[in-house]
């Protein structure tokens, strides 16, 4: 059966959880009324990314948190799953940290961030993740990615080979990597034939710019929707019997040699 995602694409709303709630009931409800099943939503939207030390540990949340409560309530309210991103209070410090929701407000998955990116990733996080589980969701597999994690190729495939049919990613993409949106993204879902959902902010966060270019491919590494560079909602449909007839015909996975490829984690 296929099933409609949607991404919002966003400048979110810097350092206000509130308003970014706000924001959230609203999208959701667009995607709602737009046939969508899932909305997928960029990294940190809840608090925006851009924040430093201070302020990620100051509007950390756990998943028991008032804010979260009402996250989750927005799910059961418009009847939609929703990924977002969100600092997470954790032992030992703050996690760069992402939750996939049923849309009858159950958490199904969350996941942290494992590949910390430059200065400011490692400035505001202290905890990382430590490994990519899946979860089964409206008859796909479903595994989680954040940003940086993407660009290495072992995360989608350690995901893909753990079920992954669908990775939902997302992320905070700023100049000067377009090649990652523009070429990764289709290269991750083509090599691994799985969907991907690409969620990035747009705009700008205290100086730092995003370029947008939020997209859903397909397993055959096809553009099935793209943002530009400002906010926007984009949907696309999944379909799985396209996604079984890309890996009956091309068998990547089950032609792979891992005997050979065993230096690469040495």
């Amino acid at each position: 059966m296929t099933l409609t995602i949607a991404i919002c694409q966003t400048e979110g709303c810097f350092a206000d959880p509130d308003a970014a709630i706000s924001l959230l009931d609203a999208t959701a409800r667009a995607a709602s009324q737009r046939g969508a099943a899932l909305l997928v939503l960029p990294e940190l939207f809840c608090t925006g990314y851009n924040l430093g030390a201070d302020r990620a540990r100051s509007l950390a949340m756990s998943r028991e948190d008032a804010r979260f409560t009402k996250i989750r309530a927005i799910a059961r309210a418009h009847g939609i799953a929703l990924c977002l991103g969100f600092p997470e209070i954790a032992a030992g410090g703050v996690a760069n940290s992402a939750a996939l929701i049923d849309a009858a407000g159950e958490i199904l998955l969350t996941y942290r961030k494992i590949h910390l990116f430059g200065a400011l990733d490692r400035a505001m996080f202290a905890v990382r993740g430590g490994g990519f589980p899946v979860v089964a969701w409206r008859g796909f597999t479903v595994g989680l990615a954040i940003c940086y994690d993407i660009e290495f190729p072992e995360t989608a495939r350690a995901l893909a080979l753990a079920g992954a049919d669908l990775i939902l990613v997302p992320t905070a993409l700023m100049p000067p990597y377009d090649v990652v949106a523009d070429h990764v993204i289709p290269a991750r879902a083509y090599e691994n034939q799985v969907f991907i959902a690409y969620a990035n902010h747009c705009g700008s966060e205290d100086g730092l710019a995003y370029i947008g270019k939020s997209s859903i491919c397909g397993p055959d590494g096809a553009i099935l929707a793209k943002a530009a560079a400002g906010p926007e909602l984009i949907l696309a449909m999944l379909d799985p019997a396209h996604q079984a007839r890309v890996r009956a015909r091309d068998a990547l996975l089950a032609d792979r040699r891992p005997e050979f490829y065993r230096s690469l984690t040495a």
